[in-house]
């Protein structure tokens, strides 16, 4: 008899839901995807019906509802710490308390009457019963996302975020079906915090900028790095570190940074969108140099600590991809893997698991490539499901077979044209991986400049990462490793790399972002790098001979892959999401399964005030 576990995160940022069937991860999902709510914190009720309805169950099913940590224990932190800072941070106390008195600190009974009136939306005339609601601790589900999921029957594992319940930093053994605590470096000493400070202080969204911020290092020069290290944060030989508090307000107030930050940088905090300037493009390099110290220190200290052979990693700080690279390179550890959904979201997965293998103490199934199932773990549509939309609003479209299709979209693409490409279940994690891409040629010198500004609406700097065909990754990149998540930074091979004049080497920042570095410039950013995702027959077929039919066309085994959304949205969900960007943007061309849609022909659409309202298009 099937055995349910689901896992819910929730109240902070990233909302998921992740279901379980005897220990096998079947679905799992972000509340944003359906909400269109970027890093929505609301109670998953979209997530979980999901996870139900596409497994054909509701929560009769269910034999346990696990929440991903223990909210009594961040209360007890947040009373410590304003009590701590008192009578500083009044304003920021009173405004959260009135939140935790309202809602979190009564989480339990919150969490049951949700349950409830979802169960009762789902089963109509029968009084909901809901399933046995247990609770984890938050670094612990990070820990069981990070190892469980894992191709290792033994490592060790890190786990570095902003913070959970106190923990902000924690190592661990993973073996078999357990995973035992080694040690922890509690709140508010945290290396997540310190990087979304500069964050903020870059003028750059806290939780969301953070990428933007590690885009931006390659542009500048670390001249603040022992700046940061003399004033702002003690490291120690092993890794282990100690904030200075007074340079922050993040525990006493609403800000990140405080006015001491200010004065030791002689500025203030940058405007959304104000000039990003060389100060800012040195400062992103400095705190970015200062974190892949602190990760490779951490690294070095638990392999001497355990001996153990393989690494296992989780917490927001764990999608650093240009610190997994650098630690990578380092060669520490034989191994590492890194959890596709490492932030909170995924830590719905962790709690899942955590009470599988944890609580029930079920023996683990080790899959050598790992049990994500390339994380394509959320909704899909059928071919019929999309046709009957497509009609629906009148849209022109042709529907090929696959090899007319992936023959016809490597043309497209060697015309430098751009491709959103929507295909079979949407990845779970903040990276598209060729479920919900938008696509284009490599070796494009205007393509990073065209995705950037006209159809995802951001800024000019932000680089874009490659698809590579796993068994052409040595050609195209300096790297030994497969990387499907696209969670590591590696070096583009050096044959590739262009030489540069005497002149392009002088130039500074924004004015590197024009000359082309290699024979693949859309993937190659200023130093060199790119983020590299492999893809594999295996886990994404349709993606892998989409890449396949571009390399028999051109001889390059690579394409640009970024997620299917626009500036300050999610990553699209549906095929109505998919429409909606297409038509929003200047992208050339739709693909919807094996749905093909041109831009040019959709003028021809009849726009009636309904479906006009529906998509908001004017």
């Amino acid at each position: 008899m099937p055995s349910y576990i689901l896992g819910i995160s929730c109240f902070y940022h990233d909302s998921a839901a992740a279901l379980l069937c005897n220990g096998e991860i079947i679905s799992a999902v972000q509340e944003e995807r359906f909400s269109r709510k970027k890093h929505d914190s609301g109670f998953p009720s979209n997530s979980i019906r999901y996870c139900l309805n596409s497994n054909q169950i509701d929560l009769r099913d269910i034999e346990y509802i696990v929440y991903y940590e223990k909210p009594l224990l961040t209360f007890e932190r947040l009373l410590e710490t304003y009590l701590g800072a008192s009578p500083r941070g009044a304003r920021s106390f009173i405004a959260a308390m009135q939140v935790w008195l309202k809602e979190k600190l009564f989480l339990k009974s919150e969490l049951k009457n949700k349950l409830k009136s979802l169960q009762k939306e789902l089963v109509t005339n029968i009084e909901p019963d809901i399933p046995k609601l247990l609770f984890s601790e938050h670094h612990f589900s990070h820990a069981a996302a990070a190892f469980y999921p894992s191709p290792f029957e033994k490592a060790a594992v890190l786990c570095m975020d902003g913070v959970g319940e106190w923990a902000t930093t924690s190592a661990w053994i993973g073996e078999s079906n357990s995973i035992k605590p080694l040690w922890e470096i509690s709140f508010p000493h945290s290396l997540g915090l310190l990087y979304s400070a500069f964050t903020y202080y870059c003028g750059f969204k806290v939780n969301s900028g953070e990428y933007k911020l590690m885009g931006l290092a390659p542009y500048g020069e670390p001249r603040y790095a022992d700046v940061i290290k003399k004033n702002l944060i003690d490291i120690k030989e092993d890794g282990t570190f100690k904030l200075d508090i007074s340079f922050f307000k993040f525990h006493r107030g609403f800000r990140m940074t405080s006015n001491k930050f200010h004065k030791l940088f002689g500025s203030l905090p940058r405007g959304s969108e104000t000039e990003i300037t060389q100060f800012h493009m040195d400062l992103a390099a400095s705190i970015q140099l200062v974190t892949e110290e602190i990760v490779t220190k951490l690294a070095s200290t638990l392999k001497k600590e355990t001996g153990i052979k393989n690494l296992c990693l989780a917490g927001g700080v764990a999608l650093n991809c240009v610190a997994n690279g650098r630690l990578l390179e380092k060669k520490i550890f034989d191994n590492i893997w890194i959890q596709p959904a490492s932030g909170d979201a995924g830590s719905s997965l962790g709690a899942a698991l955590i009470v599988w293998h944890n609580y029930l103490k079920k023996l683990r199934k080790v899959n050598p490539e790992d049990s994500m199932k390339g994380s394509y773990l959320g909704c899909k549509f059928s071919n019929e499901d999309i046709v009957s939309y497509l009609e629906k609003i009148k849209a022109p479209f042709q529907t090929l077979k696959d090899e007319v299709l992936f023959e016809e979209l490597a043309n497209i693409l060697d015309e430098g044209k751009v491709i959103g490409w929507f295909n079979g279940a949407m990845e779970f994690g903040p990276r598209a991986l060729g479920g919900r891409s938008i696509i284009g040629d490599p070796r494009n010198k205007k393509m990073q400049y065209q995705m950037n500004v006209k159809i995802k609406f951001r800024e000019s700097f932000r680089p874009f990462a490659p698809s590579v065909l796993e068994e052409d990754l040595t050609s195209q990149f300096e790297l030994r490793s497969k990387s499907p998540y696209m969670l590591i930074v590696a070096p583009v091979k050096k044959e590739l790399c262009k030489v540069m004049t005497e002149e392009e080497e002088k130039l500074f920042g924004i004015e590197k972002l024009n000359i082309p570095r290699s024979s693949l410039p859309a993937i190659t950013h200023v130093d060199y790098s790119a983020r590299v995702q492999t893809v594999s027959k295996k886990t994404n077929p349709r993606y892998y001979h989409l890449i396949n039919a571009f390399k028999k066309k051109t001889g390059c085994p690579t394409i640009v892959n970024t997620s299917f959304n626009v500036r300050g949205e999610p990553i699209v969900c549906s095929p109505q999401d998919a429409y909606r960007c297409f038509m929003r943007t200047e992208m050339d061309v739709l693909v919807l399964q094996n749905q093909i849609l041109y831009k040019n022909e959709q003028s021809k659409v009849e726009k009636d005030e309904k479906w006009k309202q529906e998509f908001d298009l004017d």
